[in-house]
């Protein structure tokens, strides 16, 4: 399978010059500064094939942005190599922006008082664009991302999921063989993210666009993602599918019960039965989280019900979320 992206021991270092309070010390740093270096990524390896969705996920903070910009070529690695479709990012500019679209969910590359069908001739010009070309992509981005109810609208008069979508067309008109797409459903309500969510698995399926997504919503992840690699302090702590997450780290299970009466909430001592679980009373409902391999269901079940009338029982698996929530906790170990 070719390697669309191939990122080998990269790190990034910045430095920084650490200011002391007082007037005295801040005249001393003036001469004598004292400098802090803090590693933003650490030897990271990792390498994507073409055609695959890539998740990219971490806490703020973690490194994401960093090592994103080291692979769209903004930044200049410390040490380290990355390769995108055999370019060199920061030594092959010229030839590399060719290769890739970026999109970014809290920036535009439109321009604001264009109509958006202006904002996309320009684009052709600055890529260099065939009329033949550009005719048969604007096709096809119409098509899946429905940019004709507004392609003649200024670009200020946008809405913001229409406004995604416009980025994505921009980003995608030159026909990139690498899309890089940093929170593109941020902000936007549930129908407007469906509909982003499936114009880029169209794309990725029909165009075989190799795509790195970073993002903070687990939605994102589950539904589009064929791997997620996850960082934490600039290094990474997970590499695989989201199944194999799922079947790694998600023993956590969840069981609710609905009681009939107060009393019977409050006579509910699971800890003295039970260990390594968590107890959440609130009002008439008892929620018990709890590791799967050590506390088994059928106990938890039979001994809620031989002390309290229960009104309704829901089982919740572990999902995603939750035990990305957990990981950043550090409650969970990547062993």
């Amino acid at each position: 399978m070719d390697k669309m992206i191939v990122v080998e021991h990269l790190d990034k270092t910045f430095k920084k010059t650490v200011k002391q309070p007082g007037l005295k010390a801040g005249f001393k740093s003036l001469f004598k500064p004292q400098i802090e270096t803090f590693e933003a990524v650490k030897d990271l390896n990792f390498e994507i094939p073409k055609g695959e969705i890539f998740g990219f996920i971490g806490a703020n903070g973690a490194g994401k942005s960093t090592t994103i910009k080291m692979l769209t070529g903004i930044l200049t690695p410390t040490s380290g190599t990355c390769l995108i479709n055999g370019k060199n990012p920061q030594k092959n500019r010229t030839a590399y922006v060719k290769d890739i679209g970026v999109v970014f969910g809290q920036l535009t590359q439109l321009w604001w008082d264009l109509a958006l069908q202006e904002t996309y001739s320009v684009l052709k010009e600055i890529y260099d664009i065939s009329d033949t070309e550009f005719h048969k992509r604007m096709a096809f981005l119409n098509e899946v991302l429905d940019l004709n109810a507004f392609i003649k609208d200024p670009v200020r008069t946008l809405s913001l999921g229409q406004r995604m979508r416009a980025d994505i067309a921009a980003s995608l008109l030159h026909n990139p063989k690498v899309l890089f797409l940093d929170e593109p459903t941020i902000g936007l309500d549930v129908a407007v993210k469906d509909n982003i969510r499936k114009a880029i698995k169209q794309i990725n399926q029909e165009e075989q666009t190799t795509i790195l997504l970073t993002t903070h919503d687990l939605n994102d992840i589950e539904l589009l993602c064929d791997r997620i690699f996850m960082i934490d302090r600039g290094q990474e702590i997970f590499d695989g599918s989201v199944s194999q997450l799922k079947q790694r780290f998600g023993k956590m299970h969840e069981v609710r019960f609905e009681m009939t009466q107060q009393l019977e909430v409050e006579r509910l001592d699971y800890h003295q039965h039970f260990s390594d679980l968590e107890v959440i009373k609130d009002g008439l409902q008892v929620t018990i989280q709890f590791d799967a391999t050590k506390v088994a269901i059928p106990d938890l079940v039979k001994f809620t019900l031989s002390r309290a009338n229960v009104k309704d029982i829901a089982v919740k698996d572990a999902d995603i979320e939750e035990i990305i929530r957990r990981f950043f906790r550090k409650e969970i170990e990547n062993v």
